[in-house]
């Protein structure tokens, strides 16, 4: 049998792209939590140029980049595609799983690390993101379709995350009545067996992400000009 390890953190929304991947294909594999505050060597042996995670390692070979990794798990288990079988669409999968990192990740972070008009301003840029993914679900329960595909695992930090974000910044970036079929979306993508029993806590969460937040802030108060 295949030896097949994941090196993740609980609270990493890359990492949790990688174990819907391997339970949506029914692909055992052992877990290895890391303290990023402390990597380990084998992380650091694993991925020497990022030492970051998540890392899947597949009988010895490491493969790092959360959507590089989803690539290796459709190619290598093809049992329970994640990919349609018609070029286009899979191409606009790949397109929008992209486009999640790029554009709408990068907005949603910088409305958590920042306050007044530079928080204001991420959201409207979040929104704009949000005005595509909109688009795109118009006609479809999941970004693939009828079943969860690629897309909606790299976009799946939003069914979760995103709200754990709202709370810490005391503001809704994704209003249900301005954004009605990306709304049900997270709904019915957090409520999926297999996606709702691996979230991480909430609770925890925004304690972490709360940490960060007032990080950042404290960052950036040093660098202005007293």
């Amino acid at each position: 049998m295949a030896e097949v390890k994941l090196f993740r953190t609980w609270s990493s929304a890359f990492s949790l792209r990688i174990v819907w991947a391997l339970k949506l294909k029914d692909v055992p594999y052992d877990t290895i939590f890391e303290d990023l505050s402390n990597k380990s060597p084998l992380l650091v042996q694993y991925n020497p140029i990022h030492k970051k995670i998540p890392v899947l390692v597949h009988n010895g070979k490491s493969i790092a980049e959360s959507l590089v990794i989803l690539e290796y798990i459709e190619e290598t288990w093809k049992h329970n595609p994640l990919l349609p079988e018609d070029p286009h669409r899979r191409a606009a999968a790949r397109f929008w799983a992209r486009f999640g990192d790029d554009k709408v990740f990068p907005a949603v972070a910088e409305a958590l690390y920042s306050e007044g008009k530079e928080q204001e301003e991420a959201t409207v840029k979040a929104k704009e993101s949000f005005k595509y993914l909109e688009e795109e679900l118009k006609g479809k329960k999941f970004f693939g379709g009828e079943l969860i595909g690629f897309a909606d695992i790299a976009l799946g930090w939003l069914a979760h995350h995103l709200n754990v974000i709202e709370v810490i910044v005391n503001q809704k970036l994704l209003p249900e009545d301005e954004f009605p079929l990306l709304s049900q979306w997270q709904k019915t993508f957090a409520d999926a067996h297999i996606i709702k029993e691996n979230w991480p806590p909430q609770d925890k969460l925004v304690t972490k992400y709360s940490a960060f937040r007032e990080h950042e802030l404290a960052k950036k108060l040093e660098k202005v000009p007293k």
